[in-house]
């Protein structure tokens, strides 16, 4: 298995990187006012929609979507800064220095640096790209691309805002999803093949000719822009949810202990929040039980739609979908598990 995983992790993967770096045009001019305006503007235009809406529904749904923005951007922002550093200062070369040679024993230490080394969805699809291009076990690299958004320590802290008075979620949402990490690289280990996988050129890291400092407020600028983006659609999304969802539909899927875990499991991979925010969409779907919030927060992570698309433009439709289906599928039984002991 271990050849297995060495073919996996060379096949198609011999060529040399040149010129990494985030790939993409150079950035505007105006690239500051585009930050300002992707803080701003959604919550001015919220307020002027929202007073225009006199009716109750209105009002709460006002309410519910500038409560989940406000809350959630600031972890937004420190969750990409720090992102970014890490994108534009830290070598993917430590991480290979630092794994266990055996692909057994480098995934649970893989899935383990996501807790001190944060990073968004985004920006783990292209680091697990470059790890397995520099050597890393794609097992290990795969359980490196599930924790890292999922359990950082922005993304815990944000859960213990959103959920005060509540650490046993901030405690069932780290084992949950550190156990699913692991969970999936092991069954790479075990399942795995390296024709799924479809080399591609690497763009993680130090590129030549840009300092560090322009790397960093390019991937700054690119992850809060586009991370926000989902933010603020997914506050949205919870506001409608919440206040135009039909009580008799909602009563359907809350008061079933297993329909209301998968029908939130489902909604976290439509709405495809950002980790650093998610845990405020989850706490204000107050109408659910503690373990299907959990499964949305577990879930969201790891497979959302943005997540299957990037997946697959990096490693290959064959992967995306296999691997995806089956993250799904073990992030809902873990939450289930972690969710009926802990909560």
């Amino acid at each position: 298995m271990q050849e297995t995983e060495t073919r996996a992790s060379s096949a198609g993967v011999a060529e040399e990187v040149r010129g990494e770096g985030r790939p993409g045009r150079e950035l505007p001019r105006h690239w500051p006012l585009l930050l300002l305006g992707a803080a701003v503007l959604p919550g001015v235009l919220l307020v002027l929609v929202g007073r225009s809406l006199d009716e109750p529904a209105g009002q709460a749904w006002r309410t519910v979507c500038l409560a989940v923005i406000v809350q959630a951007l600031p972890f937004l922002l420190l969750g990409t800064a720090l992102s970014g550093a890490i994108n534009a200062f830290v070598p993917a070369s430590v991480f290979q220095r630092l794994l266990p040679k055996r692909p057994a024993l480098a995934v649970p230490v893989a899935g383990l640096a996501g807790v001190v080394l944060p990073g968004c969805e985004c920006a783990s699809v292209p680091v697990a790209n470059s790890l397995i291009g520099r050597g890393v076990a794609p097992a290990a690299a795969f359980a490196f691309l599930l924790s890292a958004p999922a359990i950082n320590p922005i993304v815990l802290t944000a859960t213990a805002v959103a959920f005060p008075g509540s650490p046993e979620m901030v405690l069932a949402r780290l084992a949950a999803s550190l156990v699913t990490a692991a969970a999936m690289g092991w069954l790479w280990l075990w399942l795995g093949r390296s024709e799924w996988l479809r080399p591609a050129v690497r763009h993680t890291g130090h590129q030549a000719g840009h300092s560090r400092w322009t790397e960093f407020r390019q991937g700054f600028q690119h992850d809060f822009l586009h991370a926000g983006g989902f933010l603020v659609v997914g506050a949205m999304a919870a506001a409608t949810f919440n206040v135009a969802m039909p009580r008799s539909v909602l009563d359907t899927f809350s008061g079933s202990p297993w329909l209301s875990v998968l029908f939130l499991a489902a909604l976290a991979i439509v709405l495809a929040v950002c980790s650093e925010a998610d845990a405020f969409v989850a706490a204000s779907l107050s109408g659910f039980s503690p373990t299907a919030r959990l499964a949305f927060m577990v879930v969201g992570p790891m497979v959302d739609l943005k997540l299957i698309a990037l997946q697959a433009g990096t490693f290959g439709r064959a992967f995306a979908w296999r691997f995806s289906a089956a993250t799904t599928v073990v992030a809902v039984v873990c939450s289930v598990i972690v969710g009926g002991v802990l909560l």
